[in-house]
């Protein structure tokens, strides 16, 4: 015998489900890059290697600053 399932059971599981879409979009843009800092700063250090920055900084505009120094 199969049961229909309540409204208010099926919103709250549909209302989590979205929750849950959220939250996992979000952990690769936002949480693992501050929870992985060191990994991301390598990176960087690797990609700007060998880059005047003055060089490629539009006229006018302030020069790289490093983003993972405090403020």
């Amino acid at each position: 015998m199969i049961r229909k399932m309540s409204r208010n059971r099926r919103t709250t599981l549909i209302f989590a489900g979205f929750v849950t879409a959220v939250a996992a979009a979000f952990y690769p843009i936002f949480f693992h890059p501050m929870t992985h800092v060191h990994e991301y700063k390598q990176v960087q250090t690797t990609n700007r290697a060998g880059i005047n920055q003055a060089d490629v900084q539009p006229v006018g505009v302030k020069v790289w600053s490093d983003p993972f120094k405090s403020k």
